[in-house]
């Protein structure tokens, strides 16, 4: 029996790391997640040889496989909800001092009255306007002039 990710003659392993989903209809991006993996263990249990049963060792590294995406992805949701507080902090230490930014072709100039986030993405509120914080090119004190 081939294991995860081989070309074996097992129809749910065909095409997994080629980016060839049938469960996702996608094509061209190689992504496995822990429900593909889960499917993919349960199908390869389901179509193996009864005279040749899969090695418990082997069946052990793929269990420990599916546990490292778990854990991958546990890891990726902690990172990107450590990198949305940081780009709220940030801006929220802006509130009340003038910033410069780029508006198109455009400099312009303003004290930031608010902070909001959306979709992880920190938008200082600048009077009536809504700024990114990443088109921030300048920061002082707010009784500088422009």
């Amino acid at each position: 029996m081939a294991g995860i990710g081989a070309t074996g003659s097992t129809p749910a392993s065909t095409g997994i790391w080629t980016g060839n989903t049938s469960e996702t209809g996608t094509v061209g991006k190689a992504e496995l997640g822990k429900d593909a993996f889960l499917n993919l263990l349960v199908a390869q249990l389901k179509y193996q040889d009864p005279s040749k049963p899969t090695d418990a060792s082997e069946f052990m590294s793929q269990t420990a496989q599916f546990t490292m995406v778990e854990k991958l992805e546990a890891l990726e949701s902690a990172q990107t909800a450590m990198v949305n507080a940081q780009n709220l902090a940030s801006a929220t230490s802006l509130v009340g001092r003038r910033i410069t930014w780029n508006d198109g072709t455009t400099s312009r100039t303003g004290v930031v009255d608010a902070v909001t986030m959306n979709n992880g993405t920190a938008q200082l509120s600048v009077g009536d306007l809504t700024v990114d914080l990443a088109a921030v090119t300048r920061v002082a004190p707010a009784s500088a002039t422009a």
